[in-house]
Order: C-alpha cells, then sequence, then structure tokens
C-alpha cells in the first residue's frame, strides 16, 4: 500500500514567496536513507531536510542534495524551524536542538526571526597559486583583492573588486567540476564583495557548490555565516559589536534575492545566523 509522505517547501532568508532559497521539508521517523535520497532528487532543490524525533536532541536533522547529503544546510535549516513552527511544534521565543551529521546544533525564534547557531570554524590562508580557478570563472588577479583562505568547513573564499566583477563571472563548470575533483582542500566556492546593493549591508556574495550537485547555490547561510567571521578576523567591519546581526546579501542575480542575518560574540566564539522565511507549498508525496 503507498505511503503518504506530508511535505512543505519552504522559501528561506525571504519574507516573499519566490524568492530566497527553496528547500522541502519533511518529518517522518520512517523514512529509509534510499527514500530520503530519492524524495531528495525528485524535489529537485538546493537541499531537502528530514526531520526525524530523537533522544539525543529535539529533533533529528539530515539535508540531502539531489545528489548526496551534506554535512550542514543553513537554508533548509531555518525553513526546518519555519516548518515546526507552522505545525505548533515549537513556539515564539523558544530554542530547540537539531542532531546533524555536524554535532548538536542549537537554534530558536527570536525577535520574529529564526535562527541556528553555526559549528565551530578556522581558517587558513591559501598561498598557492589560483590561476586555473580564475579562468574557471573568467576572472584574473587584477580583480581578486583580498586574501584568500579555505575554511575548515573546505569552502573557499574568494574576494573580489566590486558587484559588477561578482555578477559578470563567467563560469565554466566543466573546468570548475574538474579542478574541484583534482584536490581535497576545499569542496565548495563563495566568491564575494564588500560593495553591496543596500547601503546597510556588509557584503554580497555568490556560492558554487559543483561537488554536492549545486552549481550555484541561491542563498547560503552556512558561507555567510563564516564570510562575517572571516571578515572579523581580518578587521574589516567598522565598528564591530558582539551580537549584532549584520545583513549579508545573495541571489539577486539569479532572481532569488535573499538576505542572511549573521551575528558573532568574539567572547563566547558563538556564530548565528538569521533569516525569515514563507511556505510555498503544502502536500504528500505517494511514494
Amino acid at each position: 500500500m503507498p505511503k503518504l509522505i506530508e511535505i512543505f517547501q519552504i522559501d528561506a532568508f525571504t519574507a516573499e514567496p519566490f524568492t530566497g532559497n527553496s528547500a522541502a521539508v519533511v518529518l517522518n521517523d520512517f523514512l529509509s536513507e534510499n527514500e530520503m535520497k530519492s524524495i531528495a532528487a525528485e524535489m529537485n532543490l538546493s537541499e531537502t531536510a528530514f526531520l526525524s524525533h530523537s533522544n539525543e536532541a529535539g529533533f533529528n536533522l539530515r539535508w540531502f542534495t539531489p545528489k548526496n547529503e551534506v554535512n550542514l544546510c543553513g537554508h533548509a535549516t531555518i525553513a526546518s524551524i519555519h516548518f515546526l513552527f507552522e505545525k505548533n511544534l515549537i513556539e515564539e521565543n523558544s530554542h530547540i536542538t537539531f542532531k546533524t551529521k555536524s554535532g548538536i546544533i542549537n537554534a530558536g525564534i527570536s525577535a520574529n526571526k529564526y535562527w541556528m547557531q553555526l559549528p565551530k570554524i578556522s581558517f587558513e590562508k591559501i598561498t598557492a597559486e589560483l590561476t586555473d580557478i580564475f579562468s574557471a570563472f573568467g576572472i584574473n588577479s587584477s580583480q581578486v583583492n583580498r586574501e584568500i583562505f579555505v575554511g575548515t568547513n573546505k569552502y573557499l573564499f574568494i574576494g573580489v573588486d566590486n558587484l559588477q566583477t561578482l555578477f559578470n563571472l563567467e563560469i565554466d563548470f566543466n573546468k570548475l567540476s574538474k579542478i574541484i575533483s583534482s584536490q581535497n582542500k576545499f569542496c565548495d566556492i563563495a566568491i564575494y564583495t564588500l560593495q553591496t546593493l543596500e547601503d546597510d549591508s556588509l557584503a554580497h556574495l555568490r556560492f558554487f557548490a559543483p561537488a554536492e550537485g549545486i552549481f550555484e547555490d541561491p542563498v547560503t547561510g552556512s558561507a555567510a555565516g563564516p564570510l562575517l567571521l572571516l571578515l572579523y578576523q581580518q578587521n574589516l567591519i567598522k565598528n564591530f559589536s558582539d551580537d549584532r546581526i549584520y545583513k549579508m546579501e545573495q541571489g539577486d542575480i539569479l532572481n532569488r534575492k535573499g538576505r542572511i542575518g549573521v551575528s558573532y560574540n568574539h567572547k563566547s566564539d558563538v556564530l548565528k545566523i538569521h533569516g525569515n522565511a514563507v511556505t510555498i507549498l503544502k502536500g504528500n508525496l505517494i511514494i
């Protein structure tokens, strides 16, 4: 007999439908891993989140791209909190924990925004020549105006001179995929600029994860959070304040405008991302 699986599709890091980054969310204790993979492939979104009840946290949480399972996903976590709130399983101004492949993650709702704490991360400066990477993005070294770092999350962070450079990338995804698969230093790439569309934003970024089956991710909390920390460590944030929510821009080039709130407390070493979300679809899968 077919099973009915309730599923929501939720746009995260936005309050407007059809913008931000879309994730599917399922709450089910009985799905096999193969069923999760099949559902994620069928939904064909950047990520599908699978919640289940847990004895070690509020819920278990797993994230799948159409290609494979990933260790961390910001927008699908924000979408999952929104899902639980809409299902009346958590309340406003509440705290919740998720057991994930990245450990226990703290999250919650505060001041009408969803938030999650990101795992600790550190950075290493890249000194090797990256001409091939630049070529794959259609840029040259004169347009790269920041030191380049790789995080322990295996994200490579490349800073460019302005929005024009960022928006006019000419990406050779075949070449990029070959470069990524030929080494194990980094898996995904964030390219950013400190020039922004809105005066109160800190940076604008784009994110590429072809190894995960995501050529370009519309809005990426797991990159925006570490970017704030990286900029803080380089003293590139004027009048930095602990726990202030800074705004990161992403998705405009894809007509999926999203805005990610990011905060950091240097005393407690706590990095968080914050955002809105809106449900655009509710239904059932028949499997």
